[in-house]
């Protein structure tokens, strides 16, 4: 029989516990369906003032082999220098939401990541250990 994961387990439970809140926050004001900006907009006026600290667009390089690739890309948010926010606006969160944040979290010195998806009545949550 599996041991049952403890959400007390988690790594950066603090800090994640923290995005999380403030997404709830934003999910029970603005609720679904507004386009992913909005959601980011929100998320900005909360980290500010809450005094958290973070980065909106962060750009990694890609490692490959002996060269940096030609092409970026740019993870939503980087919070507390350690997590990395993906904000979505689906039906769902897919599978490639998830490969997407696991290659942020390897191009990152980050070691988590949270997936929230706004797109639906209930906010959708998905941790990202890496």
């Amino acid at each position: 029989m599996p041991t049952p994961i403890r959400i007390q387990n988690f790594p950066l439970k603090q800090e994640t516990d923290a995005i999380i809140g403030i997404g709830i926050e934003i999910h029970k004001i603005l609720g679904f369906g507004f386009l992913e900006i909005v959601y980011k907009d929100a998320y900005e006026y909360e980290f500010r003032k809450n005094i958290i600290p973070y980065k909106r667009e962060k750009e990694y390089i890609v490692p490959y082999k002996d060269i940096i690739l030609q092409h970026r890309f740019f993870a939503d948010f980087v919070v507390f220098d350690k997590v990395i926010l993906e904000l979505k606006t689906k039906d769902g969160i897919a599978h490639e939401d998830y490969a997407r944040t696991i290659n942020y979290l390897k191009c990152s010195s980050c070691k988590v990541g949270l997936i929230l998806n706004f797109g639906r009545i209930k906010l959708d949550i998905k941790r990202v250990v890496f």
